[in-house]
Formats: C-alpha cells, sequence, structure tokens
C-alpha cells in the first residue's frame, strides 16, 4: 500500500472507474437521490433511455471487480466516491452505510495490493444541494469541503491520494451551459459561476485535507489540446482553450484569471463572485494533477458544411468556431490522435511544474469481433492504448514527471448521456446478469504490465 503517489521512477499503471456509473444499488443503504437519478428520468436525456440504478451493480460485485483488478496487476485503482451516499441530504446527517461500502472496498483492494485513490466528486451532486441552486451557489462549496473530511475521516488512514474533482469542466459547463449532463440547465454565462465554485470548492476541501495531514491531493481535468485548421480560426480557439484549460489551472498555478478567460467570461470578474481571497486559496492548493485525454480539438472558422460539435454550447461568452473531426475515429466520433495526450503532459508540466497522472484514457469501440472461445477481440483498443501508452512515455522521455498512467475503464458501464450504447471497458458486462467477461485489451494490458506484451 502506498500513501503516497508513485514516486516516477517507472511508470506506473492503474484503471479507473467512477460510482455513479459502476455502482448501482441507487436506494440501498440510505443513499441519497443524485442529480443524475432526476436527469436521467427526464424523457430524452439518456440515448437508450436508461439510468445507472443497476449499472454494473459493483455495490454488490466490489469484491469480484477487486479480482479483476489484481488479475490486471495494476498499482492502483481510482474510484470515486458518491456523495449522497454519504450525505443523503448534501449536508448535516452522515449515513454510516454508505462509508461502510467504501470501507469494504478499500481493505478488498489493499488485500490483494492494490493502492486505493478517491476521487471525491464525479458529477453525482446530491439532489437536494442541486435544489438549493447545485453549484451556481457559493454554500455548495462549503458543503464539499465537509463532505470532504467526513470521508477523510473514514478512509483517511488507507487512502492517501485523493482527487477533488474529475473533470469539473463537464460539471460546470456540460451540466449549466450545454445542459446534456446533469442536471440539464441552459444558464449560458452562469455556467462560469459553476466552474468558480468548482475551482473554489477543491480549494476550500484541499486546505482542510491538507491540515489534516494529507500530502497528495489533486484535481483530475479533461484538458484537451486546440489544434486550429487555419490562422484565422486561432483568436476563437484561444476562447476555448481559455474555457476548457486555462479556467482551472490559472487559478491553481497564478491564482487569478487571465485576461483572454475574462473577455469571453465576464462573469468571473464580478466581485461578487470571485470574492477576496478565493483565488489566492486556489493558489498551490494542488499537489499534482490528473489529466483525462481522449481526444484534440480542431477549431476551423465557422463553415456549414461542417457539422456542429455537440460540445459547442458549452463554452458560452466564446466565438463561434466549427470543430473538425479527422480519421480514425472512435465509436463514440472522437478523433484518435496520441500527439494530443504527449503535447498535454509536456505543457502542463512546463505550465505547473506538478506531478502528472494520466487519470484517464481510453476509448469506446463498438466491440463487434469475437474469437472462436467467444472473447471480444478488441484490436481497436489495444492499438489505441499501445498508443497512447508510447505517448505518454515520449512525454516522460521529453522531461515531464509524469507519474502513472490510468486506463479507462476497467467496466462496460453507465456511460452519462449515452447511456448503454458506448464500451469503453476492458472487461465486458452482461446487461442481464452482470457477469464479467475479460477482452483481449484487458489480456494485453496485464501482459503490457508485467513487461510481456
Amino acid at each position: 500500500m502506498s500513501l503516497h503517489l508513485p514516486d516516477g521512477s517507472t511508470l506506473a499503471y492503474g484503471a479507473a472507474t467512477a460510482s455513479y456509473q459502476i455502482e448501482g444499488a441507487s436506494t440501498e443503504d440510505g443513499r441519497g437521490p443524485s442529480i443524475w437519478d432526476t436527469f436521467t428520468a427526464r424523457p430524452g436525456a439518456i440515448r437508450d433511455g436508461s439510468d445507472g440504478s443497476v449499472a454494473c451493480d459493483s455495490y454488490h460485485r466490489y469484491e469480484e471487480d477487486a479480482d479483476l483488478l489484481a488479475g490486471l496487476g495494476v498499482g492502483w485503482y481510482r474510484f470515486s466516491v458518491a456523495w449522497s451516499r454519504i450525505l443523503p441530504e448534501g449536508t448535516g446527517r452522515v449515513e454510516t452505510r454508505g462509508l461502510d461500502y467504501y470501507d469494504r472496498l478499500v481493505d478488498a483492494l489493499l488485500a490483494r495490493g492494490v493502492s486505493p485513490t478517491a476521487t471525491l466528486y464525479h458529477w453525482d451532486l446530491p439532489q437536494a444541494l442541486e435544489d438549493r441552486g447545485g453549484w451556481l451557489e457559493r454554500s455548495t462549496t462549503e458543503a464539499f469541503a465537509d463532505y470532504a473530511m467526513v470521508v477523510h475521516e473514514r478512509l483517511g488512514d488507507r487512502v492517501g491520494v485523493w482527487a477533488t474533482h474529475n473533470e469539473p469542466w463537464c460539471a460546470a459547463y456540460l451540466g449549466y451551459a450545454a445542459g446534456i449532463h446533469a442536471p440539464g440547465r441552459r444558464e449560458g454565462g452562469r455556467a462560469h459561476v459553476a466552474a468558480h465554485h468548482l475551482v473554489l470548492s477543491h480549494a476550500l476541501a484541499a486546505q482542510r485535507l491538507h491540515e489534516a495531514g494529507v500530502t497528495a491531493v489533486g484535481m483530475a481535468l479533461n484538458l484537451a489540446p486546440f489544434w486550429p485548421e487555419t490562422p484565422e480560426a486561432e483568436a476563437a480557439a484561444d476562447g476555448i482553450d481559455a474555457i476548457r484549460n486555462r479556467v482551472w489551472l490559472d487559478p491553481l498555478v497564478d491564482g487569478a484569471y487571465d485576461e483572454g478567460l475574462l473577455a469571453v467570461a465576464p462573469e468571473l470578474a464580478d466581485p461578487t463572485v470571485v470574492r477576496d481571497g478565493d483565488l489566492e486559496l486556489a493558489r498551490g492548493s494542488a499537489d499534482w494533477i490528473g489529466i483525462n485525454y481522449y481526444t484534440p480539438f480542431r477549431p476551423a472558422v465557422p463553415d456549414p458544411s461542417i457539422p456542429v460539435h455537440h460540445e459547442l454550447d458549452a463554452y458560452p461568452g466564446a466565438a463561434p468556431v466549427s470543430i473538425v473531426v479527422r480519421e480514425p475515429r472512435t465509436d463514440i466520433g472522437w478523433e484518435v490522435d496520441a500527439r494530443g495526450l504527449e503535447e498535454l503532459l509536456v505543457e502542463t508540466y512546463e505550465r505547473t511544474g506538478l506531478p502528472l497522472v494520466v487519470t484517464e484514457n481510453g476509448a469506446a469501440y463498438a466491440d463487434d469481433t469475437v474469437d472462436d472461445t467467444g472473447v471480444i477481440d478488441d484490436q481497436d483498443r489495444i492499438a489505441y492504448l499501445r498508443d497512447h501508452i508510447a505517448a505518454t512515455e515520449r512525454a516522460r522521455a521529453a522531461g515531464a514527471d509524469v507519474r502513472a498512467y490510468i486506463l479507462w475503464t476497467l467496466l462496460d458501464n453507465f456511460e452519462w448521456a449515452e447511456g448503454y450504447t458506448k464500451t469503453f471497458g476492458i472487461v465486458h458486462v452482461d446487461p442481464q446478469d452482470q457477469t464479467r467477461t475479460p477482452k483481449a485489451s484487458y489480456q494485453w494490458f496485464a501482459q503490457h504490465i508485467a513487461g510481456a506484451d
């Protein structure tokens, strides 16, 4: 077991999941409803009309999943904690049965030689807090810090590496601007307020975790490289880059929002939103940065011949652009180019000077090829993983302090707005009986970790 980040002497390996996507048991042991329970009940919100009420049933099958991790030979497992399983109303009353579940999970991991890494927020805000305004309300930041300490007090003797948030860009901008993730609101520029509150909540929680002796607090950010197709698209690309990347990195490094960001997000210049001391608290609050990478973005001048990218509403205030998506693509329509991961790792290390972890990387493919034994032969996913691990190693060779590569994801699961129509897992999960069957990519990853690929 390690209560610290890997030392970086070699690249460590892990796998990641998220609570709402795998746990199920959505009404068991006192768990309160989250915004995803509410959002999935909205007609048309989820591609196949599904929800995470059962998902992979990992709440009951966590021992099986821990065995799968042990079989891979990974040293790390990044899981997320369901806030409403711990504080069903978001604040106040603590549900000890929820804490007991994560106790059991952590102990199962440690018994198999896997170090647990906990993410405190992977988008499943308690609905009770959303009813009071959610991330648009400053009070949610204090509630988050209180929740972080409740979890730490139970697990902190065995969990030393913590991520406060996973992809806060999605929580703020897909949830409160584009409306395609929970809570499904279209608040325009008010989404920048949600973004600031996510930054502040990280800073408040990190302060308290540090005071409790934690030395490895970070955030997992879905940073993206923006490669303008033409010089005419560079200005628009800068505005999108500000909202996607700099809104997180600038407070953590400089304790400020830069002028380019404020030009497209004037809400962040409002002193009633960004109060004295907020950004100073954020500066230096992260001990490490997680990077979740899947695809690059190629902004172009608006062109009616290029389909509008489904996330463009998630950049309120930025100039309109078209996004060119080249081949090859994954089943979810994302361009495959591992150079983007290498670039992000090198540039983020140069920008922050902090240890880095690839906290998510993987690919959705159709999984429609089966070998003679009935195993999914996902050579496309293997090629994706091989190329991106190689890109991670190139970044390390270029001087970036990258400590670990954590694969997304262990299990086929509830893929947010896509429901169960897209599969990222290296283990197939039967939707009827939850039987787990490793794919060819599982075997390849295990062999790679063992040095035998």
